[in-house]
């Protein structure tokens, strides 16, 4: 039985490797939103840009579902971050927010019949949301490194204070925070474009894609780069196992890293997976690319293992940079052991939701987009 075998803080862990996981989906199905950064720049043909937004209009709300997912998860299980991220750094989070609602009606509503404002207002709100959603995410997942300024009061119960007037923005002034932002970004687009291949059925489009690839996936690389060697070179906020007192330890992350080796090698054959379908795509000729089904799995792997080093290994998940002892824990931020108990036994039924998620997929994805698909009126398919 659950309640018996496994212990209050193997369920807390347990729940943090499924919040991990469902961040790394959610990273991974941002090839949505870079997809739709390049409405503008990839063509400039109306057919195309058809199927540009058919290809990955077709996903959104797996995005979307997936966005809700992860924050719904961590408001269960770790009900103290969600308080206080959600409640002090709120103008972030909004941000975020917005730019993922107006992708929801900007897709159905961009060819309906009396749109009054037209398809280059809806198209520029898409264009929007899939500039700033990616970054925005990576801004604040790299806050789980860096911090945020406030202050943890204990009373009959803990409340956090704000201790700055920016509410979540100051977080866009830590070079840090910067370079994991414009990470998600490029990597979202590397993505997207990665996708646009694999599912559209054009020679033209496929070649001004691939010329799009390469000046996305180089500054991709060198902001992950950034991200990593200050990751790896940064101190962290390292908590003492008996007291629970956080403390700033040097090389914190690196230190993660070498004591959970399956880790750092689950790290690195990520980042190999993502390189690897890059190079392949960048290297095809011709035939059906299947680059895409190389870099996603990557690209769970990446944002798992950095979840993993943020909050494992006697590790601040959620650090205070104005007081290291407000920082936030597994241990301090979780549930009840009665919530995480009975969300256990419901996290059994993930298995077949992702298998549910597996075959409509498949189901939408039998036959690639061509042109005379979006030119067929009378073919019956929902068009974006």
């Amino acid at each position: 039985m659950i309640h018996t075998a496994i212990s209050y803080l193997a369920l807390q862990q347990y729940w943090w490797v499924i919040i991990a996981l469902i961040a790394g989906l959610l990273v991974f199905m941002l090839f949505v939103q870079g997809g739709q950064s390049f409405i503008f720049n990839l063509t400039k043909n109306e057919t195309d840009r058809t199927m540009l937004l058919n290809t990955t209009g077709r996903k959104w709300e797996v995005t979307f579902t997936t966005l809700v997912t992860f924050g719904g998860a961590f408001f269960a299980s770790f009900p103290l971050f969600y308080a206080t991220s959600f409640g002090g750094a709120y103008w972030l989070w909004l941000a975020l927010l917005l730019s993922f609602t107006i992708q929801a009606f900007s897709y159905e509503y961009r060819t309906k019949s009396g749109n009054i404002y037209g398809k280059k207002f809806f198209n520029s709100l898409l264009w929007t949301n899939g500039m700033f959603g990616p970054f925005l995410l990576g801004v604040i997942v790299a806050t789980f490194f860096n911090g945020n300024d406030f202050l943890m009061v204990d009373s009959n119960i803990r409340e956090s204070f704000w201790q700055n007037n920016w509410r979540g923005l100051e977080s866009l002034t830590h070079w840090h925070n910067l370079a994991l932002g414009f990470t998600v970004l490029f990597l979202s687009r590397v993505s997207g474009i990665l996708y646009v291949m694999h599912t559209i059925d054009d020679n033209k489009l496929i070649a001004k894609a691939k010329k799009q690839l390469w000046y996305n996936a180089i500054p991709f690389v060198v902001f992950f780069l950034i991200f990593t060697i200050g990751l790896l070179l940064k101190p962290g906020y390292a908590v003492n196992a008996d007291t629970g007192n956080v403390f700033m330890e040097n090389h914190k992350y690196l230190h993660n890293f070498l004591d959970m080796p399956v880790v750092m090698i689950l790290f690195l054959a990520g980042v190999a997976a993502v390189l690897t379908g890059i190079i392949k795509a960048l290297l095809k000729t011709s035939g059906n690319d299947k680059a895409f089904w190389v870099t996603g799995p990557g690209i769970v792997l990446v944002v798992m293992c950095l979840f993993f080093v943020a909050g494992f290994n006697d590790t601040a998940f959620y650090p205070s940079s104005f007081d290291v002892n407000s920082s936030l824990t597994i241990q301090n931020a979780s549930s009840s052991e009665f919530t995480l108990k009975t969300m256990a036994i419901v996290s059994l039924m993930i298995p077949f939701v992702l298998g549910y998620i597996v075959v409509a997929w498949r189901s939408i994805n039998t036959n690639k987009i061509n042109k005379a698909e979006m030119e067929d009126k009378e073919s019956g398919t929902h068009m974006y």
